[in-house]
């Protein structure tokens, strides 16, 4: 479990406060997982993002009439912490029973307190459920690898020496599997998501990366993290020129998170998959 978490709602009995309490929030320091993974905030081999998207949003007009909306966070992947995803939530819940004269002063009040709590600005977008229902569902770029035929006894940890790849061919492309499964370091919930994997680089044996993916399925780690030590197993062994990896996750208590990184500066596209 990080240090950190220990001291945070996740997993305890809570109050819901239903009038506007930022304190609610609680930050958790990246940098004792990046330490885990060999890294820091000066040598962070990617860039990215991670998304929230809260579909439990909701809170009053003047004249105390509710409104409900879809929120969409977007967390730098360097700013020096994460937000523990239940303070999240019940932040959220506070929103509930306070008035905002317009939707882009809860836009502003979300910003300060998300930024304030990450350590870097925060974007926030709140989008009408008119919006996202036009949007629909998306499929994942590439090759579905999990109709893969293999063999697997290894759940506990993940496993990079599973990891094969043919160095004498250079390739691009895009794969992805829906059999991502981690669980929350804290409570030990099941955390379920697709993943996807692009690069340029030595052609990387598709079955190998599915039994790899599936190592993960009784990890204990953040979302964030998840990600990260695939990007990292995944930079070491194809030494590609770029590489892109990011999950969907399934949401849970109103909120999802989708963590992307890449040794590119490209713009991320924070679409729902039919799972979320």
């Amino acid at each position: 479990m990080h240090p950190a978490a220990e001291h945070s709602p996740l997993g305890k009995s809570s109050e819901y406060i239903s009038t506007y309490t930022p304190s609610l929030l609680f930050p958790i320091p990246r940098a004792a997982k990046w330490a885990e993974l060999g890294l820091s905030a000066e040598t962070l081999p990617y860039k990215g993002v991670d998304f929230w998207n809260c579909f439990e949003l909701s809170w009053l007009l003047p004249s105390g009439k509710p409104v409900v909306a879809i929120g969409e966070f977007s967390i730098p992947a360097d700013s020096p912490n994460i937000i523990e995803s239940k303070s999240f939530k019940l932040y959220l819940n506070s929103l509930n029973q306070t008035a905002f004269a317009d939707i882009q002063g809860l836009e502003a009040t979300l910003r300060d307190d998300l930024s304030a709590a990450a350590g870097k600005p925060v974007t926030v977008r709140i989008r009408s459920l008119a919006e996202i229902e036009g949007e629909g569902v998306m499929a994942l770029p590439g090759v579905c690898i999990d109709g893969l035929d293999i063999s697997v006894s290894n759940y506990e940890h993940p496993r990079p020496e599973l990891l094969r790849c043919d160095d004498s061919r250079i390739v691009e492309e895009s794969v992805h599997s829906h059999l991502l499964k981690s669980n929350c370091p804290v409570t030990s919930q099941p955390d379920w998501g697709s993943v996807v994997v692009e690069y340029r680089g030595s052609a990387l044996d598709h079955a190998s990366l599915l039994e790899y993916i599936v190592s993960f399925r009784q990890h204990s780690d953040f979302h964030e993290q998840c990600v990260e030590r695939i990007f990292l197993d995944l930079q070491r062994l194809l030494k590609p020129e770029k590489l892109t990896v990011y999950a969907r996750y399934v949401r849970r208590g109103g909120l999802d998170i989708n963590p992307y990184r890449s040794t590119e500066n490209v713009t991320f596209q924070n679409v729902r998959l039919a799972r979320q």
